[in-house]
């Protein structure tokens, strides 16, 4: 069987659902899955962080622990080191400092 997913995933969101050995703790589709929701995330909340560090003036660094702290939330449906990844691949895109907060073990 043809493997045709195109997608790279970077080696940070590995290692956040991979064991000590770097095996997947999840089946494939799902960690595939689960890594292009992280990044559309990330992706749909970058006009939104602009915002609110432009309009309303909130340091860079308020604005990523707000965020990190809603994604990280149980209604929000990340795990906290999914949300701390959205969360400093949101400061990359935005070329900000990533969030000073160090991801979950």
């Amino acid at each position: 069987m043809s493997d045709d997913y195109q997608i790279p995933i970077p080696p940070s969101f590995h290692a956040l659902h991979a064991d000590a050995r770097g095996r997947l703790q999840l089946p494939l589709a799902a960690f595939r899955a689960r890594y292009e929701l992280c990044e559309d995330m990330a992706q749909m909340l970058v006009e939104r962080s602009q915002a609110l560090h432009h309009d309303l003036g909130l340091a860079e660094d308020i604005v990523l622990s707000r965020t990190q702290a809603g994604l990280g939330s149980a209604e929000a449906g990340f795990s906290a080191a999914e949300a701390w990844w959205v969360t400093t691949r949101l400061a990359e895109l935005l070329g900000w400092p990533p969030p000073a907060v160090l991801p979950p073990a």
